[in-house]
Parts: structure tokens; sequence; C-alpha cells
């Protein structure tokens, strides 16, 4: 779950003088020449729901980012298969999706890894950590997902607040007034409404000349 906050908006640049253990970098959206924007979800909720988001990315040809909450993976470990089958990026969400923004840097750690290690169990590939409960990462997150060998948080510049449940049309409509190219899209699984919006999204998205691609697409030399 996400909500307003005050950006601190850093665009994607290449992570190469990030030292081993320093703290992470935070990520709001990708650069604003690419023809492309990311599409991420929340993994979470009903994993019927879930298979009607990836097939209806599928259908239209694009590719999403699926940051999973480690509990879920655990709770339905076809899901991960299923997203990775799919030609789609499997990410950490944490291992159970508590509040991170008042945490210290040892209880967010423990968060981290718990969720990485859930994760690694199904790809060995660099997987995009974002934290849970907050938009945007403290200085202890950074510092916890650094320790935990990450170079970036990963936050985003469109939220439609999904997980409210507006409706479908709403979804629709808040996400394609605020996208713009490079964009990360915060969305969720597990909400039907969303569901219903995405092939609107993807076809709102075509008709401006954008695609849907994952966050490693949409950020080339940027290091998870």
């Amino acid at each position: 779950m996400s909500s307003p906050a005050a950006s601190t908006s850093v665009p994607a640049s290449p992570s190469t003088s990030h030292s081993a253990g320093s703290p992470a970098t935070e990520v709001t959206h990708g650069p604003r020449t690419a023809q492309s924007v990311a599409l991420t979800f929340h993994g979470a909720g009903d994993p019927a729901l879930a298979q009607r988001i990836l097939a209806a990315a599928e259908k239209a040809g694009s590719h999403v980012t699926i940051l999973a909450v480690g509990t879920w993976l655990q709770q339905y470990p076809a899901v991960a298969d299923r997203i990775l089958r799919g030609g789609h990026e499997l990410g950490n969400h944490t291992l159970h999706h508590r509040p991170m923004r008042l945490m210290d840097e040892s209880t967010a750690y423990a968060e981290i890894v718990g969720g990485q290690r859930l994760v690694h169990g199904y790809t060995a590939s660099p997987t995009w950590f974002r934290p849970s409960g907050t938009p945007h990462a403290t200085p202890h997150i950074l510092a916890a997902a650094g320790r935990a060998g990450y170079r970036t948080s990963l936050s985003f510049d469109v939220d439609p607040a999904d997980y409210t449940d507006p409706g479908s049309s709403a979804v629709v409509s808040r996400v394609l007034a605020s996208v713009k190219a490079g964009s990360i899209v915060s969305l969720h699984l597990g909400h039907a409404g969303t569901a219903t919006a995405l092939p609107k999204i993807l076809d709102g998205l075509k008709a401006r000349g954008l695609a849907a691609v994952t966050v490693s697409a949409l950020l080339p030399g940027v290091s998870p």
C-alpha cells in the first residue's frame, strides 16, 4: 500500500560509483526520452487476479515487474513460476509488507533480506527492491537495502491509488492523466478493478506511442 508524500525524485542513472554495502539510491522514474514506461505491481492477493493481469499484459505484447511480498510467495509458490514463465520480472517487496517508514535499520534489513531469500529461490537474476508501506525510502531503509546488496530502492512517479478500489474507470483515468515517458507506475495485484483496468491502460499507452516494459528494460545501466 502506498500513500502520497513529498518526492525527492532521483531520475535513473548508472550506478557505477556505488560501493558494496553503501546505501541504496532511490529511483522514481526512468529517462524522459524513453518511449516506454514500467508498470510495477505490488505482489499479493488472489492469484487468479494475478493471472488475469499477467494474461492481459501478454495479450498486449507487454511485460511487467511484480514486486512480491515474501509471505505471498510462500502461500502461492506456483505464482512465481507463472510470472517468470511469462517473461515478466519478479522482485522483492519485503517479507511481511509491514509499514517501513518508522523502522530502524536492523528491522528493515530483516524484512528486506527475508523477502530477498524467497525471491532468490525462484530466480538468480538481480532483482528489484521496493519498500513496503511508504512511497519513499527513509535513510534507514536505504542503508538496510545497501547492506542487503541492493544498489537501488525502487519508487514511482505515478500512483493511481488502486489499492483503495476506486473502480476500474478511475484507475484508468488516473494512470493516463499522470503517466509520461519514462514513468514508473505503482499498481497492485489482488484488486479486481486493477485487473479490469489494465487492458484500457495498455491501449491508452499504445495510443501515445508508449510501450509497457519491465523496470530493467526502462532503466538500462541501472543496477538493482
